[in-house]
């Protein structure tokens, strides 16, 4: 082996296919060039979507995924989620993404397009040859300076709220919806409120996000959305008769010798007797529906048939929890007389038309508020999707709210003021880290910006305007998007909750300093033969 084949430095001591990047220019300023090209992605959608509620629809995306399936949104959440990210440093974005859906369900993307932002300012400090760790003690400083000026935002008032109350529920969901479905966002939040305030528990602290259903019916539009007090299961009718109903309940393993054939016959007539005597004792029992898990024999089905029982079969385990809490019944694990506690109740189980599309519909109007279903129509499978996550994020929206209710201004009010005050604050500051809380302020008018640009008005003139009514002490101007003009929110009433905002800017803060702290990428060669992005390209890929 000659000595022109050998590496030198730190590739001598790691096996051969190692990558190493160090330094500022190769892993500092490529990381935040990853992480700003994931957030130039999310940022065009940021309509009122990241929970800026503001009259204008965030542009959409079409991501095709590995599975070669379609999604057209602006959640920044999915989007992220299906793209499949690579890069070590964008990773930690998606990360602070899908940390802010998971606590909140709403304003992933202005953690992500903020983050960008943050990183974006951050490049510029370094070419001015500010090192990294002073922009991260600058970036703490900020964020902490920041949540404090938050606080201070939240309107009088708003941190008792009467979660029952659809005025208050609506007010504070709008932005959320709105943001997903912008134009629609009375209709939606009317719905969502009303099956959020049915199912919520005694202490909505423990509202359930799960309680609240979306069954998607391709067909109509949304006027004909509609609300059902229980459990729309998509499926028809025949299955009322089908249930894990089976003779095999009955059977034991073991050899049967018959010499004649009256035995043969007396022995399938016990089976039989044993049968109908299991369903007449479930009918005896007061039960009008038999609900099962599995397939049901056809024996039993004829006695049910005889005993006017109806049956159902749901699949899913979920689903069959699901449909327990509808009626409040206890799922039987074998076949046999039920106890009149584990009955259920259910005004009515029907099989409706909806759209071409035959439903099952549990209705349970007084009973228990244990689950709503939110009928959404649609006139495609994408738009029925982008629908429902609309709803996700109002019902989120609403779980949030019941734990914490405070709001703060909307439509970009909010980040101008935060962006007015932090720089207040760095000019009080003396170190170097100053540059780096100006750089913080400065980022927050990636918001305005992005909703004026979004809109197609004039951004600088925007921020100008509301930098102008913010100084001049009226803090809740935002913008009107609908009239281009800067308004007082609180006419307008869009509100943002405070948790939304509180969560999202901390996440990306924190996603920042990580991304920033990282001096070094050592990057193992990975197994199995060439990569898959590595494929050269031969006259095959034509196609």
């Amino acid at each position: 082996m000659g000595l022109s084949s050998q590496s030198y430095g730190i590739q001598s001591m790691l096996k051969e296919g190692h990558k190493h990047l160090s330094g500022l220019d190769e892993a500092v300023l490529k990381n935040i060039d990853a992480c700003k090209q994931l957030s130039t992605i999310t940022r065009t959608s940021l309509g009122p979507n990241g929970g800026f509620g503001v009259g204008v629809e965030g542009m959409n995306k079409m991501v095709i995924n590995h599975l070669d399936k379609l999604f057209v949104t602006n959640d920044a959440a999915t989007i992220v989620n299906e793209l499949e990210v690579q890069h070590p440093a964008a990773k930690i974005l998606v990360l602070a993404g899908k940390a802010q859906q998971e606590e909140i369900g709403d304003g992933a993307n202005l953690t992500i397009s903020f983050a960008g932002e943050l990183l974006q300012n951050a490049e510029e400090l370094i070419r001015m040859g500010l090192h990294p760790s002073e922009i991260i003690i600058g970036y703490t400083k900020a964020i902490n300076k920041t949540i404090e000026i938050l606080n201070e935002l939240i309107e009088d008032g708003s941190d008792t709220m009467d979660v029952r109350n659809k005025d208050q529920v609506t007010l504070r969901m709008k932005s959320a919806v709105a943001s997903k479905q912008f134009g629609q966002e009375d209709i939606l939040c009317s719905l969502i409120a009303d099956a959020c305030i049915q199912v919520c528990p005694k202490n909505p602290a423990n509202f359930n996000v799960d309680n609240v259903r979306v069954a998607k019916l391709v067909g109509g539009g949304l006027h004909n959305c509609a609300i059902v007090r229980g459990m729309v299961l998509r499926n028809d009718a025949v299955a009322v008769f089908v249930s894990g109903v089976d003779t095999s309940a009955t059977e034991t393993k073991g050899t049967v010798l018959i010499h004649s054939a009256e035995q043969l016959e007396n022995y399938a007539k016990t089976e039989e007797a044993k049968v109908e005597e299991l369903i007449k004792s479930v009918a005896e029992s007061g039960a009008k529906v038999i609900v099962s898990g599995a397939a049901v024999g056809e024996m039993a089905l004829h006695f049910c048939e005889r005993y006017k029982l109806m049956v159902l079969k749901i699949n899913s385990k979920f689903e069959l929890r699901r449909f327990c809490r509808t009626t409040g019944a206890v799922a039987m694990l074998k076949l046999g007389q039920p106890n009149p506690d584990d009955l259920g109740y259910a005004d009515s189980v029907s099989v409706e038309e909806i759209g071409g599309a035959r439903v099952t519909v549990v209705r349970n109007e007084e009973g228990g508020n244990s689950v709503s279903t939110v009928l959404l129509r649609g006139s495609t499978d994408s738009i029925l999707d982008d629908l429902e996550r609309a709803v996700d994020d109002g019902v989120n929206t609403y779980k949030a709210m019941c734990r914490d209710s405070r709001i703060v201004p909307g439509a970009a009010a909010t980040e101008i003021e935060l962006a007015r005050r932090l720089k207040e604050f760095s000019f009080k500051e003396t170190g170097l880290d100053q540059y780096a809380i100006a750089k913080f302020a400065e980022s927050f008018e990636m918001v305005p910006k992005t909703l004026a640009e979004n809109a197609g008005l004039n951004a600088m003139e925007i921020i100008s305007t509301l930098y102008a009514e913010h100084a001049s002490g009226n803090t809740k101007v935002g913008i009107d998007l609908e009239e281009g003009a800067c308004k007082d929110i609180s006419t307008m009433s869009i509100w943002d909750l405070h948790v939304t905002k509180f969560f999202a800017l901390k996440y990306a803060a924190d996603a920042v300093c990580t991304v920033l702290r990282v001096d070094q990428i050592i990057m193992a060669k990975p197994a199995g033969g060439p990569r898959r992005d590595a494929q050269p390209a031969g006259p095959m890929d034509e196609d």
